[in-house]
């Protein structure tokens, strides 16, 4: 694959926050995201513009190349030039199937923005609700991309008239989307129109696309389409309307640069004093404060180790510098600066804040953790859509492959999070769960293709209990029976809950906090003041006892306790 001819250009913007762009694109599986990126990619001189729409330069593994979807999120930076004055879109392109929705999760944090890519036969979809409202979660912007057009055109035979009728369903039925899922601040000056060039039309595949503005400015109207596609003259629309101009003017236009950005998403991720130090240089994106940066993704290497890929929100990193792995107690030396280039690094040295670097040296960074040169509150937890729910249990044919495979399955667990690696105590047995199917179908292929044979059991769909009303106090006596502890179990409330899973509500807020926040919601004063623990999955510890002696001593084995159930 071609590398990107302007690599030295790029390093000299990604020093000018005006002229930086952090995007991704999100859609439901199979609406075109990947080959709407190619067509970008061949505009920012990776692709030779005759395979774009055909290549899937960011579907790089051999199994989404297979399989024509995207199954890890790939990151590219994207030079262009907009009325003379070049920019940098770094771009994430992000799975489309629910089995991989954690990685969009991921993505979701180190970009600003969202090209929603909607397919113009199958409009909006379940997935695209579910990446919309994690998108609106993060405080990421979306505007529109329908795509497929000529499927209206050849496939359905929809007269000018229809066709119209159906893009305006489907900008509606994005809107009802955003009106639903975004905070009130942002309800109306998110929500997209044609009018105002938020919303692009064409095909991805035929590499053509336009917003209404720049059709009005260059004097073409819908007929010229239809008048295209009847005269088989589809290179005219390619060259009068090319993809990449309607998307990279729609993005630049309307998607924030980081350091405006900023100052709207921090204080939704970060939970910190906002006023203090590094609070202001996070909001202000300012290269010259500590280094703050969170890990979005991270790849294991066979020649260079752990690669930590994430948002660097102040600061500027470099090589040699330390930074600390946040509530860790780590510190590690940075041994090499990076941008993502599809599938190859470039190496750069340095990186001021606003962009999304590549380094080694850390070793045990994982995918969520917060990197810093200070002191601070790390950032909040990222919320996934959904909890591993299908198992499969693995062993090696061989038995001299044991030791290779619990090294490789620790390899996927850190690269994937959502894929969870676990040993069975009674059996010995190496059990991988994952979001479905075909979450693990990959994870079996990976295995393969690292030359280890294994066995592997049917798939096991995970059944979650819950409680419905409020249970009677039960007991509960230590071994030496010398102690006892009585509980009882009953539903939080929906939006408590609701609380906790937008990061609202956290074990590490200040417990007056807490407090003052469950008493707003109606719990008594008594009971919100005795909570012991939070679990992020929609739990509460509270201590209900009076007087009860020595049961500090037990707090930290009931919170573990709870924390396991």
């Amino acid at each position: 694959m071609p590398r990107v001819k302007k690599i030295s250009e790029v390093l000299d913007i990604l020093k000018q926050k005006d002229q930086i762009r952090n995007i991704g694109t999100i859609a439901h599986v199979d609406h075109g995201k990947t080959t709407t990126t190619d067509s970008l990619l061949a505009a920012a001189g990776l692709l030779s513009p005759t395979l774009a729409g055909k290549a899937l330069a960011l579907d790089y593994l051999e199994e989404e190349q297979q399989r024509q979807m995207t199954i890890k999120a790939a990151n590219i930076s994207l030079y262009y030039e907009m009325n003379g004055k070049p920019y940098i879109i770094n771009m994430i392109d992000t799975p489309g199937h629910v089995d991989f929705s954690g990685r969009v999760t991921r993505a979701l944090r180190a970009i600003d923005g969202a090209i929603v890519v909607v397919d113009a036969v199958e409009g909006v979809m379940t997935q695209t609700e579910t990446v919309v409202r994690q998108a609106l979660e993060e405080r990421v912007r979306p505007v529109l991309y329908i795509n497929k057009i000529d499927r209206l055109i050849k496939e359905l035979r929809l007269t000018p008239e229809k066709i119209q009728e159906t893009l305006a369903r489907i900008v509606t039925e994005v809107n009802r989307l955003i009106e639903m899922y975004a905070e009130p601040q942002y309800r109306q000056k998110w929500k997209i129109s044609f009018q105002d060039g938020t919303v692009a039309i064409g095909s991805a595949k035929d590499r053509w696309g336009f917003t209404i503005p720049q059709a009005q400015k260059k004097g073409i109207k819908f007929s010229d389409v239809m008048k295209a596609f009847q005269n088989n003259d589809i290179e005219w629309l390619r060259e009068n309307t090319p993809l990449h101009e309607a998307i990279l003017e729609m993005v630049i236009n309307h998607h924030p640069p980081p350091h405006v950005a900023q100052k709207y998403r921090i204080p939704k991720i970060w939970k910190g004093d906002i006023n203090s130090e590094v609070g202001q240089a996070m909001l202000n994106c300012d290269e010259n404060g500590p280094t703050v940066m969170i890990v979005t993704d991270v790849k294991v290497d066979p020649q260079a180790g752990v690669v930590a890929t994430g948002r660097l929100f102040s600061g500027t990193i470099k090589e040699g510098d330390t930074v600390q792995i946040v509530g860790r107690n780590i510190s590690r030396r940075v041994q090499q600066v990076a941008v993502y280039m599809g599938p190859n690094r470039e190496i750069v040295g340095v990186l001021p804040a606003g962009n999304i670097p590549a380094i080694l040296g850390l070793d045990e960074a994982r995918a969520g953790d917060t990197l810093a040169t200070v002191d601070l509150i790390p950032f909040e937890s990222m919320k996934y859509v959904s909890e591993p729910v299908v198992t499969i249990s693995v062993e090696p044919k061989h038995s001299r492959d044991l030791p290779k495979l619990v090294d490789f399955l620790n390899k996927l667990s850190i690269e994937d999070p959502t894929l969870v690696t676990t040993v069975r105590p009674e059996t010995g047995e190496y059990l991988i769960s994952g979001m479905g199917t075909l979450h693990l179908e990959i994870a079996l292929t990976w295995i393969a293709k690292a030359g280890i044979e294994v066995v592997a059991s049917k798939p096991i769909i995970l059944y979650r209990e819950t409680v419905s009303k409020k249970g009677r106090v039960f007991e509960g006596k230590s071994p030496n029976r010398h102690n006892r502890i009585y509980m009882q179990v009953e539903p939080l409330e929906e939006e408590i809950i609701e609380l906790i899973r937008k990061g609202e509500l956290f074990n590490e807020m200040d417990r007056k906090q807490i407090a003052k926040i469950l008493r707003e919601h109606g719990w008594d004063a008594d009971m919100a003041r005795s909570v012991w623990h939070i679990d992020p999955r929609g739990n509460i510890l509270v201590d209900m006892t009076k007087g009860a002696q020595y049961l500090q001593e037990s707090k930290a084995l009931i919170i573990a306790g709870f924390q396991e159930v």
